[in-house]
């Protein structure tokens, strides 16, 4: 379909965060159209979901089409020191919510979600990059298709969901030095995974390193499975500065990973160095960001599709009000709840990265309705103001670091 001139919603970028919101402004009969840097399917980190993820699925009615892809169903995460395990089962969480979620393949998932909202009307414009933005009046968006031919796309609003591409942030000067401190990931996809039968074959690892590091092992049902190593600089040098010597060397440097000792890379290991990013505000006159052009964390938890569609659909829900003449204010109604959930993000990861965390999680005094409130927060139920450690996330986490020391 060909890119409309005019149109009450311009959102930029096609993967889950913009997907879904271009799926729920549609479903509320306004006109929205969708602009995409990249072709689809395209490659992109961030592979394990959260339960929370199936109910942003189901509002934006995407649910049905990522289940008939048959991807592998994740029942909760197993973490691994050593001989040391810690198992969380999202059947056993505080929040009622779903009990399970997927492992995907993020180009076949994102093109399956770009593809279901594309089939309901919504045009889609790939090899298109937004060049300039003018919110002066009305929003004016210059685009450029692949050929360097120029136009401009006329709204109501825009949506930014383009991901690590941050067009709004880089054009407007948004952009602002995360509070996390810099880290790295290496990583690939493996074929030859030795998985053994049993409760574990297709869990999610993750598994820390004596080097500081922690490595994550995501199966999925083309028998591939993603692996890669994560952590702050100093921690890669304890192995080889090439990405796949970085591999090869975690993989034979813990017994965990017995099973991919014998795996080849399905494509040569890539690094991500400094993803974690901030902006000095997430709407303004005439747009808003959603997904990782706001903020992204770090992918320890899983967090950032489930950030990105919760963003995407509080965004959504905020701009559908204001377009039925509703008066809003976007710092209350969007930034202030985003911020809630990313604040209880932050502290878990702060506290994975600083040590006390993984003494709860293989400690043996940690009780289990507590294992279960923190089993809700993995599970994307972070904006549960009934669970204690959602409401209060820092004092409860350092409380029992504490107790567990």
């Amino acid at each position: 379909m060909s890119l409309p001139a005019r149109c009450d919603v311009l959102v930029i970028g096609a993967g889950p965060a913009g997907s879904s919101s271009a799926a729920l402004l549609h479903r509320a009969g306004y006109s929205v159209a969708v602009v995409e840097k990249q072709k689809f399917p395209r490659f992109v980190i961030g592979e394990s979901l959260l339960p929370r993820v199936m109910d942003l699925l189901g509002e934006a009615g995407l649910l049905e089409a990522a289940s008939a892809r048959g991807y592998t169903v994740k029942r909760g995460a197993l973490f691994l020191r050593g001989a040391q395990r810690c198992d969380f089962s999202f059947a056993d969480q505080f929040t009622r919510g779903w009990d399970h979620t997927w492992q995907v393949p993020r180009a076949d998932f994102d093109k399956t979600l770009a593809d279901a909202v594309e089939q309901r009307g919504v045009p889609f414009a790939y090899e298109h990059e937004v060049l300039a933005v003018d919110f002066s009046g009305p929003p004016a968006v210059t685009i450029a298709d692949s050929a360097g031919r120029t136009r401009t796309v006329r709204s109501r609003f825009v949506i930014d969901a383009s991901g690590y591409g941050r067009v709004l942030p880089r054009l407007l000067d948004l952009d602002q030095p995360s509070r996390s401190p810099p880290r790295q990931a290496v990583f690939a996809h493996l074929r030859g995974d030795q998985r053994k039968p049993g409760p574990d074959q297709n869990r999610i690892w993750i598994v820390t390193l004596s080097s500081g590091a922690w490595a994550w092992v995501i199966p999925f049902s083309d028998g591939n499975t993603s692996f890669g190593v994560v952590g702050p600089l100093e921690c890669f040098k304890h192995y080889p500065k090439e990405p796949l010597g970085c591999l090869r060397a975690v993989i034979a440097g813990d017994p965990n990973f017995e099973r991919l000792r014998n795996t080849e890379f399905v494509f040569e290991p890539r690094t991500l160095g400094g993803y974690s990013c901030s902006v000095k505000s997430v709407h303004g006159p005439g747009f808003a960001l959603v997904g990782n052009a706001t903020e992204f964390l770090d992918p320890v938890f899983s967090s950032g599709v489930t950030l990105a569609l919760e963003s995407a659909n509080r965004a959504s829900k905020t701009l559908i009000r204001q377009l039925n003449g509703e008066a809003v204010d976007w710092e209350q109604d969007y930034a202030a709840y985003l911020r809630r959930g990313v604040d209880v993000f932050r502290t878990y990861v702060s506290a994975w990265y600083d040590g006390s965390l993984p003494e709860i999680f293989y400690g043996t005094r940690t009780s289990e309705p507590i294992k279960r409130m923190i089993c809700s927060v993995l599970a994307g139920y972070a904006w549960d103001l009934g669970n204690p450690f959602v409401a209060e996330h820092e004092r409860k986490v350092a409380q029992l670091a504490r107790l567990t020391a």
